[in-house]
């Protein structure tokens, strides 16, 4: 029993840089996803195709494609109904109808195949005070290397953001 047990031990040591490793390349990741973000502008619903594509290297390909979809599906229901406003309106990327002027990405953690990372959000404008709130950026290790996978928002105020990113564009989806 004493020598399965320093077995274990000794793999966790051998894991550890593994799983450091891992969590650096999901920041990567995840700070990729987030310049992109700061480069372009916010607030505008669910991204054209020539903005996803500015994301592309940084998301999963299930998201890649839910987003699309959404997008499809947001065209036909413009068709459809030309008086009403879009399906989604704002920043899809934050809790933050407004979306944040600035980002920070935190500590990532998983495992091999999956994780995640705390991101702080400022949204600051001229004369007033700064909003800011944690959102949480999902990550999956695809074949190309750790790619956004979803957004947990977290910002607590009532007319913000709630659940997650791909809970909201299945929202979008079934008015189809």
């Amino acid at each position: 029993m004493r020598k399965l047990l320093l077995g274990i031990a000794f793999a966790s040591v051998l894991a550890m840089p593994a799983i450091a490793g891992e969590a650096d390349a999901m920041q990567v990741a995840a700070d990729g996803f987030y310049k992109v973000y700061a480069s372009l502008p916010r607030g505008g619903g669910i991204p054209d195709d020539q903005t996803l594509a500015h994301y592309a290297p940084y998301l999963a390909p299930d998201l890649d494609g839910l987003l699309h979809q959404a997008q499809d599906a947001e065209d036909r229901f413009t068709k459809d109904h030309l008086d009403s406003p879009p399906l989604i309106e704002g920043d899809l990327f934050s809790s933050l109808f407004e979306g944040a002027t600035s980002v920070t990405v935190g500590a990532c953690s998983g495992d091999a195949q999956t994780g995640s990372c705390k991101v702080d959000l400022v949204h600051s404008e001229p004369l007033r005070e700064p909003v800011t709130w944690s959102d949480t950026v999902r990550l999956v290790n695809t074949a190309q290397g750790w790619r956004v996978s979803d957004i947990v928002y977290g910002g607590t105020w009532a007319f913000g953001n709630k659940g997650t990113l791909t809970a909201t564009l299945h929202e979008v989806l079934s008015f189809q």
